[in-house]
């Protein structure tokens, strides 16, 4: 137990380590997004090692170098989060709640490194986050979003809102489904301390495009994206 919360310690300590850092880079006018890059990259590599975590990636053929997706994928731990960035190997940003944006410091961090915040329960304020994912999308970098909307408390998936989708039909750059599993195995959703040795599974699938379905069809672009994830999660 007291190891388990070390490590849950060992890994807020990271992610502190990377925002300070980027907080006075960008005080200074002088942060890239190319060692932004760098930093997620490594804290993503280093806390999946205090965790003893090994990761096993798949589906990478479907990946296009040079181009830029919607990231949709299933979520069921905050260690998603560095699994993916440890895994994709484009540049990558998420579309995160606003609440991890009011967080001293790692907040900060996360607005000026290209991460969108998204209020949830502000309509017009929604709306804003996705032009500026749009600007993201057209700067060439790939937005990862969790299209459940929270972690899933049973594994199973859930349904999942619309926003993501909107997005791509807005601006036709298509859907790259993906499914995780094992993360929960370190961290489940509910969870607060950090478990080791866990293996977990990361399956790209084939990019969706939506310019095949169009606004009309939204609800049917929605139905086969979950159903690709749902697919790509038993396999």
């Amino acid at each position: 137990m007291l190891a388990g919360f070390a490590r849950a310690v060992s890994a807020m300590a990271e992610t502190l380590a990377i925002s300070v850092p980027t907080v006075v880079e960008a005080a200074r006018g002088k942060l890239s997004m190319e060692s932004c890059d760098a930093r997620l990259r490594s804290w993503a590599s280093r806390i999946l090692e205090q965790a003893g975590a090994t990761v096993e990636v798949r589906g990478q053929s479907h990946l296009h170098p040079g181009e830029t997706y919607v990231v949709m994928s299933n979520h069921r731990s905050l260690y998603d989060v560095p699994v993916l960035f440890d895994s994709f190997p484009g540049r990558l940003r998420m579309v995160a709640k606003s609440e991890l944006f009011r967080i001293p410091i790692w907040g900060r961090a996360m607005q000026v490194a290209g991460f969108i915040d998204v209020d949830r329960r502000n309509s017009q304020r929604a709306i804003a986050s996705l032009e500026r994912a749009k600007l993201v999308l057209e700067s060439g970098t790939s937005v990862w979003i969790a299209p459940e909307g929270t972690r899933s408390r049973s594994g199973e998936l859930g349904p999942f809102k619309t926003g993501g989708f909107m997005l791509a039909l807005g601006t036709g750059h298509k859907i790259l489904p993906v499914a995780l599993r094992g993360t929960e195995r370190i961290l489940p959703a509910d969870g607060a301390l950090v478990q080791r040795g866990a293996h977990v599974e990361v399956q790209f699938g084939e990019p969706v495009d939506p310019a095949s379905y169009g606004r009309d069809a939204r609800d049917a672009l929605v139905a086969r994206v979950r159903a690709d994830i749902a697919a790509l999660l038993t396999r």
